[in-house]
């Protein structure tokens, strides 16, 4: 009996000591509890409001893509678009991907099919890609395809291109205050309306304040080849052209100018840099706010496939500042030209207009259209030379 009341005694204490551990327990674990569903309400409720307010649905950030004809180191026309590429980057926080040095041949059908299969919008930037774009954007329906230059659409792809004939004609204008025996060289890249209507223009504006001047034009048949421009720009120098403009994509005929006392401008952006004792002006542009609006078009679903033409009005196209050899009163003809253009009163394809054949292409009073303007395939009088067939 003593043997199991002693048992008894001691089981009846541990179950005891046992109840109240697990009293215990149950009381912090009520605690526990009572915390995780009062204290923690009104941290939620904070936490809920704070997310009510910073959690509007985002725009979805579009992948993004560039092909460009040369090198973004070109100091021209790939270099411009490089820094429009840049300044959209970080307008909208996207980092865009590139492939540069594409030619305008099937290999670019090839780089534009593969950018396609994973990008949301691709920009073609060159002329001759055009046919190569629109046949992948056939393929490609739920990809943008943005095109500089050229004048073909599809539902999924869009144009942009600017008015830089009116820089030219601010250039020409310069050019014709600045020469001294009224010989003018124009190296041209290729025969096409938009190196022609830029021509005629440069030519134009120099005819506006100097009616005795000629201008040479050689084409080089290539975008970005600094030996091939530089050789031509000498043939010009030889002839005795004393100002340069060139539409090129290098600077090698600001360099060539230079070594021989002549005054020239280049295209696409400030070349001042690569012929600092002899630089004139050029057209440039300005492509950053343009990729900034169109991929911010993408996001938003607003995107349309339009055929965009900027121009100096609404900033695409400007001329770069003056080489320090222009005199004051060349800049004020100049920046008076521009600010007519602005406003739209001078037009810089207003006529008349003879071409170099003797025909009159705009009559007097007329003004062309754009439309007329981008399929040029004449050459304005006072234009020494022939478009190749």
């Amino acid at each position: 009996m003593k043997k199991r009341g002693q048992g008894f005694t001691l089981s009846f204490v541990l179950m005891f000591l046992l109840a109240v551990v697990l009293a215990g327990c149950g009381s912090n674990n009520n605690a526990a509890n009572t915390a995780a569903t009062e204290a923690p309400a009104a941290t939620n409720a904070g936490t809920a409001t704070e997310a009510a307010a910073t959690t509007e649905p985002a725009a979805k950030k579009p992948t993004v893509a560039f092909v460009y004809i040369g090198p973004p180191g070109d100091g021209g026309y790939t270099y411009q678009h490089d820094q429009g590429r840049l300044y959209m980057e970080k307008e909208l926080g996207i980092t865009a991907d590139t492939v540069e040095n594409v030619p305008e041949s099937a290999d670019a059908e090839r780089i534009i099919t593969e950018l396609a299969q994973n990008h949301d919008i691709v920009f073609t930037t060159s002329f001759g890609y055009m046919d190569f774009t629109l046949n992948v954007a056939n393929k490609f329906p739920n990809v943008k395809f943005m095109h500089a230059s050229g004048y073909k659409t599809a539902a999924n792809m869009g144009t942009y291109f600017g008015k830089n004939y009116q820089g030219s004609y601010l250039s020409g204008i310069a050019a014709g205050k600045m020469t001294k025996n009224n010989q003018l060289g124009y190296v041209g890249a290729f025969p096409i309306s938009e190196v022609i209507y830029n021509l005629n223009a440069f030519t134009l504006g120099a005819q506006s304040v100097n009616p005795d001047v000629k201008v040479s034009v050689v084409w080089t048949n290539t975008w970005y080849d600094p030996a091939t421009e530089r050789q031509a720009a000498i043939s010009l120098l030889d002839k005795g052209a004393d100002v340069l403009m060139a539409y090129q994509d290098s600077p090698a005929t600001l360099q060539a100018a230079q070594e021989r006392g002549a005054f020239a401008g280049g295209n696409d952006s400030d070349m001042g840099k690569y012929a600092p004792d002899n630089y004139l002006t050029n057209p440039v542009w300005n492509w950053g706010p343009y990729y900034t609006k169109v991929v911010q078009s993408v996001m938003d679903g607003t995107w349309t496939n339009e055929q965009y033409s900027g121009g100096m009005d609404d900033k695409m196209v400007d001329i770069a500042p003056f080489g320090n050899k222009v005199p004051d009163d060349v800049k004020k003809l100049v920046e008076d030209a521009k600010a007519k253009i602005i406003s739209g009163e001078l037009n810089v394809f207003t006529g008349p207009i003879s071409d170099n054949q003797g025909k009159e292409q705009v009559k007097a009073g007329q003004t062309l259209t754009l439309e007329e303007v981008l399929g040029m395939n004449w050459l304005a009088k006072g234009v020494e030379g022939t478009i190749p067939q």
